[in-house]
Formats: C-alpha cells, sequence, structure tokens
C-alpha cells in the first residue's frame, strides 16, 4: 500500500487540516513487508548519510543513507523482521533490521535509543526522494574517489 502525502503541493486537497499527519510508505524489495512512517512535519525526521564501515556492510554500498525517525511514527507490517545485534566499536550495541524473506535492509539503531527512534534506509521508502540529507557522518571514512554532499553538515564521527 502506498500513502499519498496529503501535504504534497501537487496534489489538491481543499479540506485538509493543518494538523493532518505526513504519511511515507515503505518496504522490502519483495515486498512481504512494509511499512508507515506517520509524521506531524518533516522537521520530525533527520536524514543522514553515513560513510561509517558498518554502514558500507550493511547498505552493501560505499555509505548508507538513513532517516531518523520517532519509533512511535513507525508501524511495520506483514513478514517478521531479522534482527541483528552487534558490538558497534565503542562498548554499545547496534542493531539492525532486514526483511526475514529477501534480506532488504529496513532500519538500524542504537541500544541507547531503540525506545525511541528507528533509521529507515532512505532507499525502502516508496519515495526516496521525500527526505533531503542534512549532512554527512564519518567523513574521515568517505571514498577518497567520492565527493562530499554540496552544502551539507560534514562531520569526521559521528
Amino acid at each position: 500500500m502506498t500513502y499519498i502525502n496529503p501535504r504534497d503541493p501537487h496534489i489538491s486537497t481543499p479540506n485538509l487540516s493543518p494538523t493532518e499527519p505526513l504519511l511515507f510508505a515503505g518496504g522490502c524489495y519483495c515486498k512481504k513487508l512494509t511499512y508507515t512512517i506517520r509524521l506531524a512535519t518533516k522537521d520530525e525526521a533527520r536524514t543522514m548519510v553515513c560513510h561509517c564501515k558498518d554502514c558500507k556492510k550493511t547498505f552493501g554500498s560505499v555509505f548508507g543513507v538513513t532517516v531518523k525517525v520517532p519509533v512511535t511514527g513507525v508501524r511495520m507490517t506483514g513478514e517478521k523482521v531479522m534482527v541483528h545485534k552487534s558490538d558497534n566499536g565503542s562498548g554499545s550495541y547496534s542493531y539492525r533490521e532486514f526483511c526475514n524473506e529477501c534480506g532488504s535492509t529496513i532500519c538500524t539503531y542504537e541500544e541507547q535509543a531503540k525506545d525511541h527512534f528507528r533509521q529507515i534506509a532512505l532507499g525502502s521508502l516508496d519515495d526516496s526522494s521525500a527526505f533531503e540529507p542534512r549532512g554527512e557522518f564519518y567523513c574521515s571514512q568517505r571514498e577518497g574517489w567520492l565527493p562530499e554532499v554540496p552544502g551539507k553538515a560534514q562531520f569526521w564521527k559521528q
């Protein structure tokens, strides 16, 4: 199921209340696991590019891009997620959730934030253009041939 953003300027919604939530849909590659994200405003979300070695492995790419949202706004349906827990190298744990069927990365989160936030894999959203990155983490581990995201915050660590 794909939700339409009721505040999309391209859609005529004359009866839209200013308190109507924003809804974003996504899911895995095989579509057996889907989710919706419900936000009051886009300011509740923070999108970041990460160049750390863990994100490179998790996303199977030279960086990962996630949208950090309140866990209370995320609802998953369908296939059960597979959770992988690992030491993040600083004595704390990182969690990664994948589709149990096709293995698509759905989200990540850290031990200290697990009751508050989920970092949704941007590419798992039905409309990945809905959130623009605000900055980059672990720029010290960025591939030498990869340019920085112009005009965005650059952090050498997290």
